[in-house]
């Protein structure tokens, strides 16, 4: 499944109301970090069919940043029934990721 790029005007239909596992990841286009874990998102978009994976740009979606309390980025949050399960920041590996859905 391919990466969703949400926006708050989405954000509560495609995140909040999805009938699957939900994993977000906060990110800014100048973060090196961000950069780095990105394909690492896509693969693991492209592989679990059973997950929706879903990116935030916090520049351009500020208040969903705020709302979540996104103090660092690349932040990951997993949202099951509609509420964040589970959270990292930084850099994480593949099977980290994984660990968290």
């Amino acid at each position: 499944m391919a990466v969703l790029n949400v926006t708050a005007a989405n954000f509560e239909k495609e995140v909040l109301q999805a009938k699957q596992t939900v994993l977000v990841d906060f990110w800014a286009s100048w973060c090196g970090p961000c950069k780095m874990i990105a394909p690492v998102i896509d693969q693991i978009a492209a592989e679990h069919e059973d997950i929706k994976v879903c990116k935030v740009n916090v520049d351009e979606e500020a208040s969903l940043a705020i709302d979540y309390k996104v103090m660092s980025i690349p932040t990951l949050i997993v949202f099951k029934d509609g509420q964040a399960a589970n959270q990292s920041v930084g850099v994480q590996s593949k099977s980290d990721i994984e660990g968290m859905l």
